[in-house]
């Protein structure tokens, strides 16, 4: 029953930004998922899916690291394995790796990155997403360029 305490707490938590009023509950769903409190990390392995309100992660590998405070505090949150997608109501996003670090509130989503929504698509190498300023950067670096194909309409 030790085990069965982290693991809820987790999953209470898990995707959270600092500022949240209110828990929202978080589903993940996947193949194998191992717990390792020595390493301080929860490892979603196999067609991983991550259902929380304002966004759905699929991937082939979640890692959700954690500090001292345990499974409330969170470090990173990484999708990876290629073939990550992040959709949400307005957008949909590719790459091959996404990490998520609620003490700085940045997205980092690297490798083919496609972000799709309304407004038309935007290719990349990398995207970088503060959440607490509402800021996106996209950059392809060594040369290479941001692509966008807007709707004029």
């Amino acid at each position: 029953m030790r085990l069965m305490r982290p693991v809820f707490a987790l999953l209470a938590v898990l995707l959270l930004t600092p500022g949240a009023q209110a828990q929202r509950l978080v589903e993940i769903t996947s193949d194998l998922f191992v717990m390792n409190e020595a390493a301080r990390e929860a490892v979603f392995t196999g067609n991983v899916v991550v259902v929380h309100p304002s966004v759905t992660v699929w991937a082939p590998r979640v890692v959700a690291t954690y500090g001292d405070g345990g499974t409330s505090d969170i470090r990173t949150f990484e999708a990876l394995g290629g073939e990550v997608r992040l959709k949400t109501p307005d957008q949909d996003a590719i790459g091959d790796h996404a990490v998520f670090t609620p003490a700085d509130q940045l997205l980092r989503l690297t490798g083919n990155v496609k972000v799709t929504n309304a407004s038309g698509v935007v290719d990349a190498s990398e995207l970088v997403v503060n959440l607490e300023t509402n800021i996106s950067t996209f950059t392809s670096p060594d040369g290479g360029r941001v692509t966008g194909i807007f709707n004029s309409q």
